[in-house]
């Protein structure tokens, strides 16, 4: 299992996956927006997203863990 987490503090603009989807290594999961720039956040491995802990518009800070993969 691999814990996605946010790499700066921001808000989820966009969720690209839903759970349950197959997702390959360095495949983004979601994209944050900070200071007026588009973030995306990607998996290091591929496998099944198991559970997405965020919702769009969300704000997350930095190391917040955005979903799980495994």
């Amino acid at each position: 299992m691999e814990e996605i987490k946010a790499t700066m503090a921001g808000s989820v603009w966009k969720i690209t996956v839903s759970e349950g989807e197959e997702v390959k290594d360095g495949q983004d999961i979601v994209i944050l927006e900070s200071m007026k720039m588009e973030i995306p956040i990607a998996t290091e491995t591929g496998g099944t997203v198991k559970e997405l802990k965020v919702a769009e518009g969300d704000f997350v800070n930095e190391g917040d863990v955005i979903a799980i993969v495994g």
